[in-house]
């Protein structure tokens, strides 16, 4: 049997300027981030540009840097900040095997719980217990005002704002608890916007925006995949969507397992619940429609005439879905874990994920009309 093709670098450019948008979208995840760094070179040198980029908590500040930067300099920012944030040397050398790294990255977690992280956040001097209730250091461990200076000297505002892209982060508003989106089609986006998406408590504090205090989305929703498929929904989309914690996952057999496997599953995407739906509301409001075409069209109300119009150019949405598979050595705490041995790691499997997923040739076709969205995890399957 001949092998397939691999798609050339031309075929991938060609195929995702078809479509109305190309979204990137990325979830939360901390120092797991790393990964979608090496997904997003992977597709820059592939020429895939996306024009709408959503983001939650570490996923936020990823897709505000490539947001708010020239082509020229966004993976050179992205570098900055991880290297920013994963500079602090912990091991001068780590020797072989899955012993060593543990214990470097049990050593590395537990610098990042004792002094914070650099460019990011820091401990406060006084325990959040010992201070008076309604004081600014009363309802966080940490102090995240480092991290606004980090993303003012990486982040180009009016370029992030000027409309040449979306972008868009999850929040929870901390008094209502509803979930919500900033979104550059609807506000300008600053950094406290981004801050206040990856203001995961009780360690960092909430972000004060307009009178209203704001949560890390990934409490409420850890992949903003929802929101962008419930916008425009006539539009023709290719989503690349990146995870950090992967839904399927072993059997625990001992309690640092336990918490682990709790981790995983609470902020896992649950992209198949979200497509299915949107599989399922496509299907009927396609019924809908077939029903209103028989209808003389005299009769159709403005909605109805509107509705049928977008039906001509039928919805079409394939999402090709990069999850981090964590390694034997990572423990619960692999999200606090930003040593910069490990930062490369994660970058280098996402990089790597990338590059055998665009060799695949399924995702570059069409999803079919009658579904209207497809999904592809392909990483894990080397056609070559």
């Amino acid at each position: 049997m001949t092998p397939t093709r691999a798609p050339r670098t031309e075929d991938i450019a060609a195929i995702s300027r078809a479509y109305d948008r190309v979204a990137l979208v990325l979830q939360g995840g901390g120092a797991l981030g790393a990964y979608q760094i090496g997904v997003f070179q992977a597709l820059s040198e592939a020429g895939v540009e996306p024009n709408w980029i959503s983001g939650v908590s570490i996923g936020a500040i990823n897709s505000a840097i490539i947001a708010g930067n020239t082509p020229i300099s966004r993976l050179k920012n992205l570098e900055a900040f991880w290297n920013t944030v994963s500079g602090r040397k912990i091991w001068s050398y780590t020797p072989q095997g899955d012993h060593f790294r543990d214990l470097r990255n049990q050593t590395s977690s537990l610098f990042t719980l004792l002094m914070g992280q650099p460019g990011f956040f820091q401990p406060r001097r006084t325990s959040p217990w010992l201070q008076f209730p309604g004081s600014d250091g009363a309802t966080s461990y940490y102090d995240s005002a480092a991290l606004k200076a980090t993303l003012e000297s990486l982040i180009d505002f009016d370029l992030l704002n000027d409309g040449r892209k979306r972008l868009s982060v999850g929040a929870v508003n901390v008094r209502t608890g509803n979930f919500v989106y900033f979104d550059t089609q609807k506000q300008r986006i600053g950094p406290e916007h981004i801050m206040a998406s990856g203001a995961l408590p009780p360690a960092l504090p909430a972000v004060k925006i307009e009178g209203e205090y704001y949560w890390d989305g990934g409490i409420v929703s850890n992949t903003p995949l929802q929101y962008l498929l419930d916008q425009e929904e006539h539009l023709s989309s290719l989503v690349f969507q990146v995870d950090l914690f992967s839904a399927r996952g072993v059997l625990p057999r001992q309690m640092s397992d336990v918490l682990t496997r709790h981790k995983e599953i609470v902020y896992s995407s649950r992209t198949r619940q979200n497509t299915d739906t949107f599989a399922r509301i496509y299907k009927l409001k396609t019924q809908l429609v077939d029903a209103l075409k028989r209808i003389p069209p005299e009769l159709l109300l403005p909605g109805e005439r509107e509705l049928i119009a977008q039906a001509e150019k039928p919805a079409i949405v394939n999402i090709v879905q990069l999850i981090y598979q964590h390694k034997n050595y990572e423990g619960h705490a692999r999200d606090y874990e930003f040593s910069g041995t490990s930062m490369r790691e994660h970058w280098d499997s996402g990089y790597e994920d990338t590059l055998r997923t665009l060799r695949h040739p399924e995702w570059l076709r069409r999803s079919s009309l009658t579904k209207g969205v497809t999904l592809h995890d392909l990483h894990r399957e080397d056609p070559t």
